[in-house]
């Protein structure tokens, strides 16, 4: 990540150069055409670089994630019918979600009889 006056040197060069990506990049050895682009978009809609990067809102609340994590617990414990049936959220997410709920999951998701059919239950 680059500090505030290096994305602002760049940036400054970069319209000095008459908006030359690799000439910009080639006098200062960073960063990339598309970080580049990035930090001049935000100077010319803010005509300035912000301090420090904005944190994105969760995309999900939190009352749709207890949704999720009930719904998959009294559904047998599906990630895949708990995605059908609700609509959200995409496989990824609802795996952390389960894992950090219930972390006792994680041995059983591993075992292939479980990932042929939902329903099964582990033999030993």
């Amino acid at each position: 990540m680059y500090s505030y006056a290096d994305r602002l040197r760049a940036v400054e060069l970069y319209i000095r150069l008459g908006k030359r990506l690799n000439g910009t990049i080639r006098q200062l050895g960073y960063p990339t055409k598309n970080a580049l682009r990035g930090w001049y978009r935000e100077y010319v809609q803010h005509l300035d670089l912000r301090i420090q990067p904005v944190s994105q809102a969760p995309k999900y609340s939190e009352s749709q994630k207890q949704a999720a994590l009930e719904h998959y617990r009294t559904h047998d414990r599906c990630i895949s019918v708990t995605m059908r049936v609700l609509g959200y959220p995409g496989r990824g997410t609802l795996t952390a979600w389960v894992r950090e709920a219930f972390p006792e999951t994680r041995a059983f998701a591993l075992l292939p009889s479980i990932k042929a059919y939902c329903g099964a239950t582990p033999t030993e």
